[in-house]
């Protein structure tokens, strides 16, 4: 698990590679990544969207933006917390995302909170040790 704290927003991002998904013969590759996102804070945010980079083996860069995440806009009371399930497909058998939400509090205030860069590894990536 991947874990970064923003003004006592903390999220958690746990990827998974999914063989059923993918196609390494046709350079296919698919993962889903679970995200929860917790206000440990004092004061009430809304996630009002979200910004992806996701960067391949071979150095190629995507970049994501939207509204929300899964379709909503999660409003966090203190304490609580939201937890949704995405994927992304690659063409490279490995790659990084990393990533942010912005939000805003009851208040009007306007922030970013990070996403911790995560890694995309699946069991067709040559390893070397350095």
């Amino acid at each position: 698990m991947y874990r970064a704290t923003t003004r006592n927003i903390q999220v958690t991002v746990e990827p998974r590679y999914m063989e059923e998904r993918s196609e390494p013969a046709e350079a296919r590759y698919m993962w889903a990544y679970r995200v929860m996102i917790e206000n440990q804070g004092g004061e009430t945010v809304r996630l009002k969207s979200r910004y992806w980079q996701i960067t391949d083996a071979l150095g190629r860069v995507q970049e994501v933006r939207g509204e929300g995440v899964v379709g909503e806009q999660p409003v966090l009371q203190p304490g609580e917390a939201f937890e949704y399930t995405s994927g992304a497909p690659l063409a490279t058998p490995s790659g990084v995302m990393v990533g942010s939400f912005l939000m805003t509090t009851g208040a009007g205030d306007v922030f970013e909170v990070a996403i911790p860069a995560f890694s995309l590894d699946s069991p067709y990536e040559k390893r070397s040790v350095n």
